[in-house]
């Protein structure tokens, strides 16, 4: 009997045989491919990365998904595609090479340290070209290291560094324009003071999906002066008890539009981006405005400027009213000052200002008495206001309130509307009296790639893409719902995307990129020339050969091979190509699109995802439309968020050298699926190669075997469950359940073989071989050069990357053979129960299996759909066969009932076995494995050895069993 518990000892050379597998697939050009007419295909794609930096875990997990996938396909028998391009565009790239310029130590040790960047490179950083060809180099070494399955025929990069692709990228800009997609307005966006440009989220160091929100600005009166105090929260200005400032915070007096404000300096500054005409007067010390008086907007009542240090003067405008019958945070700190009246003293203020500070009660919402905010900082037990869980207590009041909220009779001319309803309304009766006004601000901290703080600017004279017409909404809407969607969860989370998406500033002043066609004072924006580029993969093979150069690459090129609009003389007039190569073009572009995968991180559904679905609607016919999308969590590192300020940092060069491309594909695979966070430990790896080491050591041994043995029930059992995992994984796989059909491809046929080897003394060759084949073409997607290299040991014809998929086939399916394994497993199963029960170790166990009549009554039991069925079946049939016995009988039933699923199936199908034959067969194996003597009686029989008659317990699969 082979030995399979483990690989100690035996390291598999795995560096040699990634090196033989990755050479012979490139050199031979294996997953090249062109249209094949008649053929079916699957073209899939992964958004291309950025280069300012080496291909990370997190890229290894979102495109490893995509090329298990494109690999499953391609053993099926489909034309598959997965091309893979880089992204230069924007300012990652621009930004880095500006740090490195400056000396910025910190990042010139990460490149040193994390990205391992020689001192020579790192020297030529400072061109940002350079940096990007550096980048691009290195990562397509790893890309093809990681074995993913690329024509890398049609490999490009964007920016006008790539004249075609800008070609393309002007074509593409030019029609959104004309198709009114692309406008000029007025919009706030995230703002790079010293960039001078948008800053996508791509083009972010820190605060990736972070967007404007509008506060309102309710202005209360002080002297001569406004407090514009910032909320999100207009509607509870009836219940505003103070105003806060912060007393450490230097303000300045400025007018604003003409009006005397008082204001934080960073709030200054941001309203000078936003239209607003600032003159400043004089800087005011947070502590000179404590004590003052101020009238509360609508209803005049004077209330006191108190202290608070959590107001934030780089938030909003450092000025905030307090309602702290509603504001857990404004509860918080009066509740904080009236524990500590010496913080007044030392400003000068006396403790009697808070007699007259009481909880003013505006909202009635359900499952809340008077004060709200009062009673979710109790039940949650928040300290102070520097608790974190006061953030938890203000999402719980605010949700509530807003959804359920109804405002009470002190709101004069409110009273009784919905808080959801009321917001608009009182900012808009407040702004018509001057009593109010607006800005933008950003939730969290952005900060751009060149290290600066971002701010939100309002601008004028911006080329927006226009993501919030109705319109290309609805079709947008129309386009997911019909694409297949992995999990489908997401499609939810698109919808919500789609609804919420707004403007979209689509060119910048700096960075790396396409001049704007009809600007070029402006290049398109990072997520914007992103979007469409796939099309651009069917043609890449021609530029990149030469055979198309960029000057061919007209507008009405691009109009008649992408559109069919225009006409093909036209086309070939203006490009200068000839009609007969234009055609071809036109043909292969037909071919492949459209996309029928992309997929990648769940932080890209709320831009390049979305974009992605959104722009195909506006360039392209219906028919052209992306058939399918995925979306993936995003990978942590041992149970931490990775950042190389962390140190956590694990790029995909290093985690191939440390454990082999297999170990590392199949580590992330397993890791988590659906859009659930994968974890990469590094044990984890390990404990992956160990077990790839394992597989390696089983199947090259099965090639060594003699072969001796002969087809029985146990070969005809292992045969069937080898149908049952074919079935799984290849249903996993249709749906991307990625880690389901991993962990069923890897562990479970290993545990059938365990099982086999452990009931065997004669394993059979001949279905050894047959199982190994299955099972490496089961594992080819996850672990391809490992299985490249076991199936040219197993002598298979071709490589094992194009081998055909194992195909199910019911009809090898052996239903008794299933059911009598089960038995045997359930035998061993009782048989400890028994030993642990009655704390001994037996000289021999006498097993008992049931009579004829148990398994009639069984069987009538196991075909109900429930319990109850099952019991009432089993009695009507006892009856019939004139059998009193109801208690066993309900037993009886109650066991075949209790069976579900897959093991139903087989036990139904296998209709009666004889348990007696099939134990006795067995029973050297269970005296092999329990070092005792084992004996197997029918209940029937008239000389039964029966000291305590235990026989007549005996229920089908279930056997009784006596110890002695």
């Amino acid at each position: 009997m082979l030995d399979i518990s483990g690989a100690k000892g035996m390291e598999v050379d795995w560096r040699s045989i990634e090196e033989k597998w990755k050479n012979k697939w490139l050199n031979e050009g294996v997953f090249e491919a062109d249209p094949q007419p008649g053929k079916p295909k699957i073209f899939v794609t992964f958004p291309f990365p950025y280069v300012n930096g080496r291909l990370h875990v997190g890229h290894g997990f979102s495109a490893t998904r995509l090329d298990v996938y494109a690999r499953f396909k391609r053993m099926q028998g489909y034309n598959v595609l997965f091309p893979f391009a880089w992204h230069w565009t924007g300012e990652p790239i621009v930004g880095a090479a500006e740090r490195i310029s400056k000396g910025d130590e910190k990042l010139i040790k990460t490149l040193k340290t994390i990205d391992k960047v020689p001192d020579e490179e790192i020297k030529k950083f400072t061109d940002p070209v350079y940096m990007a060809s550096y980048y691009m180099r290195e990562n397509k070494k790893t890309a093809i290291d990681m074995g993913f399955s690329v024509d890398w025929r049609r490999e490009f990069h964007t920016t006008s560094y790539h004249p075609a692709f800008s070609r393309f990228v002007t074509w593409q800009f030019n029609r959104l324009k004309k198709l009114g997609y692309i406008v000029k307005g007025t919009h706030p966006v995230v703002w790079c003071p010293h960039c001078q440009s948008p800053t996508g989220d791509h083009d972010r160091l820190e605060g990736e999906g972070v967007s404007p929100e509008l506060y309102v600005l309710v202005k209360f009166k002080c002297g001569e002066d406004y407090l514009p105090a910032a909320t999100f929260r207009p509607e509870t200005i009836f219940g505003a008890t103070n105003v806060w400032v912060n007393p450490e915070v230097d303000y300045i007096e400025a007018l604003v539009n003409g009006e005397k404000w008082i204001i934080s300096k960073p709030a200054m500054l941001k309203l000078k981006e936003q239209l607003k005409k600032i003159e400043v007067l004089r800087e005011v010390k947070g502590k000179e405005l404590l004590g003052l008086s101020c009238k509360v907007p609508l209803t005049n009542r004077e209330i006191p400027i108190l202290p608070a240090s959590f107001v934030d003067p780089e938030s909003g405008t450092g000025v905030v009213f307090s309602v702290p019958a509603h504001a857990p945070y404004d509860w918080l700190a009066l509740r904080d000052l009236m524990r500590n009246p010496e913080a007044l003293k030392g400003y000068g203020l006396d403790p009697k200002i808070l007699e007259g500070i009481k909880p003013i009660s505006i909202i009635k919402v359900e499952g809340f008495r008077e004060y709200p905010a009062i009673e979710a900082v109790d039940k949650l037990g928040v300290k102070d206001q520097l608790d974190s869980k006061a953030d938890e207590a203000t999402r719980l009041v605010y949700k509530k309130e807003y959804h359920m909220g109804v405002m009470k009779d002190n709101c004069p001319g409110y009273s009784g509307l919905k808080v959801s309803e009321v917001k608009e309304k009182i900012t808009e009766d407040m702004k018509k009296l001057g009593l109010a006004d607006q800005m933008y601000d950003l939730p969290e901290r952005v900060v751009c790639r060149c290290g600066t703080k971002c701010i939100v600017k309002i601008l004028t004279d911006q080329w927006f893409l226009k993501y919030s017409d109705p319109e290309w909404k609805a079709k947008t809407k129309k386009l997911i719902m019909k694409a297949n969607v992995y999990p489908e969860a997401a499609r939810n989370f698109f919808l919500e995307v789609i609804d919420w998406l707004r403007d979209w500033a689509c060119a910048r002043r700096t960075g790396l990129g396409t001049p704007l066609p009809w600007d070029p004072s402006w290049i398109v924006e990072t997520l914007s020339d992103s979007t469409v580029y796939m099309a651009f993969y069917t043609i890449a093979k021609y530029v990149n050969k030469g055979l198309v150069k960029p000057e061919n690459l007209t507008e009405e090129f691009f109009d008649y091979v992408f559109l069919g609009e225009g006409s093909l003389e036209l086309a070939s007039k203006t490009s200068g190509l000839k009609p007969e190569s234009i055609e071809e073009i036109r043909r292969e572009f037909l071919y492949w699109y459209p996309v029928d995968l992309r997929g990648s991180g769940k932080d890209l559904v709320p831009n390049h995802l979305t974009f992605f679905l959104f722009q195909h609607t506006a360039l392209f016919p219906e028919d052209l439309w992306p058939r399918g999308v995925t979306v993936n969590g995003i990978v942590m590192v041992e149970g931490e968020k990775m950042s190389k300020s962390k140190g956590n940092f694990v790029t995909l060069r290093d985690a191939i050298a440390n454990y082999g491309a297999d170990a590392v594909r199949c580590t992330l695979m397993i890791a988590a699926e659906a859009m659930d966070d994968p974890d990469w430990r590094f044990d984890a790896c390990k404990d992956m190669r160990d077990k790839l080491n394992q597989v390696f050591k089983l199947i090259t041994s099965i090639t060594s075997m003699s072969d001796s043995g002969t087809i029985g029930l146990l070969e005809r059992w292992l045969l069937s469950k080898l149908q049952r995992r074919i079935k799984a994984v290849t249903d996993a796989l249709e749906n991307l359940r990625n880690r389901t059909a991993l962990e069923i491809a890897l562990f479970e046929v290993w545990n059938d073989l365990r099982w086999y080897f452990r009931r065997t003394q004669k394993p059979c060759k001949q279905v050894l071989m047959e199982v190994a084949k299955t099972w490496v073409r089961l594992l080819a997607p996850y672990a391809p050069f490992m299985c490249e290299e076991l199936w040219s040991i197993l002598g298979g014809e071709g490589y094992v990357s194009k081998a055909q998929w194992p195909i199910y086939d019911e009809e090898k399916l052996d239903y008794k053979a299933e059911a009598s394994e089960s038995l045997i497993e359930q035998v061993m199963e009782d048989l400890r129960e028994v030993m642990k029960a009655t704390k001994m170790t037996p000289s021999t166990a006498h097993i008992y299996v049931a009579s004829k009549w148990k398994w009639d009554i069984y069987l009538k039991a196991l075909e109900a759909p429930s319990p109850r069925e099952a019991i009432k079946n089993a009695m009507e049939y006892a009856k019939h066969l004139q059998i009193k016995d109801f208690k066993l009988i309900q037993r009886v039933a109650s066991t075949a009932s209790s069976i579900g699923g897959e093991l139903k199936e087989v036990r139904l199908k296998a209709s009666v076995i004889d348990e007696y034959e099939v134990l006795q067969s067995a029973r050297e194996f269970l005296e092999r494995e329990f070092k005792f003597k084992v004996k197997i009686w029918r209940e029937e029989d008239s000389e039964v050895y029966d000291p305590k008659n235990r026989r007549f317990n005996a229920i089908p699969y279930k056997p009784a069993i006596y110890l002695e």
